[in-house]
């Protein structure tokens, strides 16, 4: 029997009213699909309604796919797919598998011969990448930093190192609710003539992309970044 197709569903970043960031194509295979791999019930559910004319959640079989979830179910998510059933995996927010849960699934796929189409959408990833300004050849994603502080301040210094010897862009993230701490720990950290870019609410109608040297974000007020989802740069190469 042939194989379903696995596909890769990035989502909005946010909520809008107008849809300004999704192909209408990525849509129409998502409104075709009863088998959804999904992070989080609720928001999923909410999407879908945004999308509209999408398959009754009734009749959609929804599998919890998160950091949380025990690798011998997700082997048993790949039955449908054997079955000859499509399915996606759908991102929380964003691009699936980039700093979001389903490379473990993905990974089974390829591993059983189980087609995976990425679909188009949104990353704030390169979207941030993309606005900085700083090196888009070389570059590189951590994550998360630690969160300790001490730790933290060491992570930043270190990949500051790295970019001012490398020629290389360092990008990171932070939980939204920690984000002000952490810009304030990359400009005490950092020589006033690194570059630093935050990239917030992309896509949304409240974006906002600063992007300047250490010593000029610490001449005026800094932004309220707090809850508001953020990707921090860092370029120390001239």
């Amino acid at each position: 029997m042939k194989t379903g197709t696995l596909y890769l569903i990035p989502t909005t970043l946010g909520k809008t009213g107008e849809n300004n960031a999704l192909p209408e194509y990525t849509l129409n295979v998502l409104r075709k699909l009863d088998v959804l791999m999904v992070e989080n019930l609720r928001t999923a559910t909410s999407f879908l309604q945004w999308v509209g004319d999408t398959v009754p959640e009734y009749e959609i079989d929804f599998y919890p796919l998160n950091k949380n979830t025990p690798e011998q179910e997700i082997h048993s998510f790949l039955r449908p797919l054997l079955d000859g059933k499509d399915a996606g995996i759908l991102s929380e927010a964003g691009a699936p598998a980039v700093a979001d849960p389903g490379a473990k699934l993905i990974k089974l796929a390829h591993q059983y011969q189980v087609k995976v189409v990425p679909l188009v959408g949104p990353s704030s990833i390169l979207l941030a990448l993309m606005a900085a300004g700083f090196n888009g050849q070389q570059f590189t994603f951590h994550g998360y930093l630690p969160i300790d502080q001490k730790k933290r301040k060491s992570m930043i210094k270190q990949l500051e190192g790295e970019s001012r010897r490398h020629d290389r862009t360092q990008i990171f993230m932070e939980a939204p609710y920690r984000n002000n701490e952490l810009l304030k720990d990359v400009l005490d950290t950092c020589a006033s003539n690194t570059r630093v870019c935050t990239a917030t609410d992309i896509t949304l109608p409240t974006e906002e992309i600063i992007s300047k040297h250490v010593g000029s974000w610490k001449a005026k007020p800094l932004p309220d970044l707090n809850k508001r989802p953020t990707i921090f740069l860092i370029y120390a190469k001239e």
